[in-house]
């Protein structure tokens, strides 16, 4: 049975069989924002959430050392961060991302993942011992009118979900306006072991770039 994480839940990445969890899918589901509209309100429209998935690779020397977040991010302006061009592979190709979505869930959740990061750890260089995912929100609405973003980790592939093994659901909070960007969680080293922790801190960073600072300075 999954883990249902609570914000800033820490868990050790160990299965009820006691195997411990070492090649695993980080998927982000989210929802399109539905909006009432016509006579009595009665029609409905979507409008498409296109939100970046994103994670950042820390060091024990608390420094960037890799990073996966879109290639389309402009590099001038990426590099007014000191922040090198997007990718979607890590070194050693321990982390891979799916790619953009630009919609979101419209009708509800399909079961599936907007975007997923796959992780091996055991690929992981041994310096590296924190793991940051992080959304940001490219277009004009922020997290208080998204239904929904989950994020899990799972057994499978990107297209199929083998076994859950964790999940945290942020849902839409009057909390959130003006928000644009989510810390969602992280995976940490602790006694060469790795855990996870559920953040879920919004913020009002209207770029990556600034989300990579305040983790620098406020997370590690």
């Amino acid at each position: 049975m999954a883990i249902n994480l609570q914000k800033g839940q820490r868990i050790d990445l160990r299965k009820s069989g006691g195997s411990t969890l070492t090649e695993f899918c980080v998927g982000v589901n989210w929802g399109a924002i539905e909006k009432k509209g016509g006579l009595f309100g009665l029609s409905k429209t979507s409008v498409n959430v296109d939100l970046d998935l994103s994670c950042v690779m820390i060091d024990t020397n608390g420094q960037v050392s890799d990073h996966l977040y879109s290639p389309d991010y402009k590099p001038d302006f990426l590099a007014k961060f000191g922040l090198p061009p997007g990718k979607l592979v890590s070194r050693n190709s321990a982390l891979k991302h799916s790619g953009d979505d630009r919609a979101g869930d419209s009708g509800g959740d399909d079961g599936l993942d907007n975007e997923v990061i796959t992780v091996n750890l055991t690929a992981i260089e041994a310096s590296i011992t924190q793991i940051f995912f992080f959304l940001n929100n490219v277009g004009q609405e922020d997290f208080s009118q998204i239904p929904y973003a989950k994020i899990r980790m799972y057994e499978g592939t990107p297209t199929q979900v083998k076994e859950v093994f964790a999940d945290y659901n942020v849902s839409a909070e009057a909390q959130y306006t003006g928000k644009k960007a989510l810390i969602m969680g992280k995976l940490y080293k602790k006694d060469n072991e790795w855990k996870f922790n559920a953040i879920g801190d919004p913020t009002e960073d209207r770029f990556l770039g600034e989300t990579i600072q305040r983790i620098v300075k406020s997370y590690l």
